[in-house]
């Protein structure tokens, strides 16, 4: 039971509320100056905990920092491709400015405030800070919203203060579509020509390109195996599932099976079809540097527009809508959870459709009884 009881300080007498929290462990608050003042403070609690809304004051005051390395180490479930960008954004971007403050203390506004200067810049700070793209405010909003979530759940704050704030809108960078012509003077110019064309017409991810052993494919019915992925990160090669940890079979094209059997020559089943000059897996090719990237130079050369690897399924999915395929053919190729993903992605490459659709209501109407509509003088 909750009791109010007086004590006596060198400023005079003050009030202090025994009390027990929702988990049944007592505890106190001191400092009333008058009776009246604990019995309200008192009255609240028992309203928050018949609510539902109570908030313990000492779990409130826990700072930013420790519970960011709590939330970090729990994100197992990422890939380290994908855990590393997360990690970045807490070290350089959250962790500085949010590490040392209290979640009781965080506001809406605060944070408001910090997402407009990441998006903005601050010109005024030693050194200048440039603005920073949309894709990394972003993640570093929700590294900060993802922990205060955590700490509603914990109850350490009624709500989050971060939920509901604005944040900068991505532009969508237009796809780049090579042409076939293009696509093999590209692989012509290029070290390494067959990887050139399997990525531009089957759509392969880089790491899931030079990850295929030999195993991996199934020349009888023209067909990879797609389970491995090779990610490079940092400057470490990580080997995992594809990604969303899904198995999935492509198809290659007949003119594919020649060149992907010179690949395969002399090699045992667990043998890298696509390996570096060490044997080992591929490593990342650089595109923004010609004379330390045999990709960048190849795109040079070809004179073809200027396209990172990843660029190259693009093309793959343009090649095969325009072969006839339908988007769920094409969301399978590319690996894509769902086929509203691919049109989401893709959907310029589906305005013939709209042709198509626009052609049959001509045709229904033509045959259909009903007067012609002429325009109102």
């Amino acid at each position: 039971m909750a009791t109010i009881e007086p004590y006596e300080t060198r400023a005079g007498r003050r009030y202090q509320v025994r009390y027990r929290k929702p988990d049944r462990v007592q505890t106190k608050k001191r400092g009333f100056r008058t009776k009246r003042d604990a019995e309200l403070f008192l009255a609240s609690v028992e309203v928050s905990k018949a609510r539902g809304e109570f908030i313990d004051a000492a779990a409130a005051k826990a700072l930013i920092g420790p519970l960011g390395e709590a939330w970090l180490s729990r994100q197992t479930h990422l890939k380290p491709s994908s855990l590393r960008p997360v990690e970045s954004a807490w070290r350089n971007h959250v962790l500085p400015v949010w590490g040392g403050i209290a979640v009781s203390d965080i506001r809406k506004t605060d944070v408001q405030q910090w997402v407009s200067a990441l998006t903005t810049g601050d010109q005024s700070a030693v050194p200048p800070r440039k603005p920073k793209g949309a894709t990394l405010v972003i993640r570093a909003y929700g590294v900060l919203a993802a922990i205060l979530d955590d700490a509603v759940s914990d109850r350490r704050t009624l709500s989050n203060p971060a939920r509901g704030v604005t944040l900068p809108r991505k532009i969508k960078k237009p796809h780049v579509y090579l042409s076939h012509e293009q696509v093999h003077a590209l692989a012509a110019a290029s070290k390494y020509p067959a990887l050139v064309i399997v990525l531009a017409y089957c759509g392969l991810r880089w790491g899931e390109a030079t990850g295929l052993r030999v195993k991996h494919l199934d020349m009888l019915r023209r067909r990879f195996v797609i389970e491995e992925n090779a990610v490079q990160v940092g400057s470490v090669i990580e080997v995992g599932t594809p990604k969303n940890h899904k198995k999935r079979t492509a198809p290659f094209p007949r003119f594919l099976a020649e060149p992907l059997a010179q690949q395969c020559e002399n090699k045992d089943r667990n043998d890298l079809v696509f390996p570096g000059e060490n044997g080992h897996h591929l490593r990342l090719a650089r595109v923004h540097d010609d004379n330390m990237s045999w990709f960048a130079g190849a795109v040079k050369r070809a004179g073809v527009p200027r396209i990172t690897p990843h660029d190259l399924r693009h093309s793959a999915a343009s090649f095969a809508v325009s072969a006839g395929a339908n988007v769920k053919a094409v969301q399978r190729m590319l690996g894509h959870s769902s086929a509203a993903m691919t049109l989401d992605i893709y959907a310029d490459l589906f305005d013939g459709d709209l042709d198509s659709v626009s052609d049959a209501l001509d045709l229904a109407v033509s045959q259909a009884n009903v007067p012609k509509m002429c325009p109102k003088p």
